[in-house]
């Protein structure tokens, strides 16, 4: 009778400290969860000061060249230029300063359009050279030793 008595309560401690254990697993994997939760979001007066502060930055992108707009995250850009990559960097500054989707609406003038559509034809583009290529012009092929003068 005592041995069961024994048995009984050595039997109750082991399922209560295993069950400690078992909630302690769990809590010690639900923590780190907690510290990786997305930070918090910009609001949209931050979001549209950063994407002026970058157009500002850019030598080329003036902050008076594009209106920029921000409301529930999404940017709208506005304006027009004469170089048909600014369309593009102005998105791309936009998403990195914080914006969760840009809305452009920039315009690109006919004459830009016109000397993007000639360059493609005439093959203006950069182009894509492989490493085990051979260069064109061997005075810039970096394996060859310079010319002796």
């Amino acid at each position: 009778m005592q041995k069961r008595r024994i048995l009984t309560a050595l039997a109750v401690l082991a399922v209560g400290a295993w069950s400690g254990t078992a909630q302690t697993r769990v809590a010690a994997k639900t923590a780190p969860a907690a510290k990786t939760a997305a930070p918090s979001r910009k609001s949209d007066a931050q979001i549209e000061a950063a994407i002026r502060a970058k157009l500002a930055k850019s030598p080329k992108l003036g902050p008076e060249k594009f209106q920029v707009h921000v409301q529930g995250g999404v940017a709208t850009l506005e304006g027009k230029t004469d170089v048909v990559q600014h369309k593009g960097t102005a998105t791309r500054m936009a998403k990195s300063a914080g914006a969760l989707a840009v809305n452009n609406h920039i315009q690109v003038s006919d004459a830009a359009k016109q000397k993007a559509a000639a360059n493609l034809e005439t093959g203006r583009r950069r182009a894509q050279v492989k490493r085990s290529d051979a260069r064109s012009d061997p005075r810039s092929d970096s394996r060859q030793p310079p010319p002796v003068r």
